[in-house]
């Protein structure tokens, strides 16, 4: 019984502060776009080919140009 008298005054702190960091979470925008970042980690976003078609991430990793590319070492 004497618990009581301790645990039914923390349980009435306990939701007081679970109600306090709700009402914050609502207040500072947590919850305005839900499905936004869903629909980001869905969205492809590779970079886009260059005027030759190939990506511009491909050439700088190897360090040589593609065949067919003459804007190279290899072309002159």
């Amino acid at each position: 019984m004497e618990s009581l008298y301790l645990l039914i005054p923390l349980s009435v702190v306990l939701v007081f502060v679970i109600g306090l960091l709700f009402w914050w979470s609502l207040r500072s925008g947590q919850f305005d776009d839900l499905e936004g970042p869903a629909y980001r980690l869905l969205m492809d976003d590779r970079d886009e080919p260059d005027a030759a078609g190939e990506p511009e991430r491909e050439m700088k990793r190897s360090g040589e140009p593609k065949a067919g590319d003459t804007d190279g070492p290899a072309a002159s």
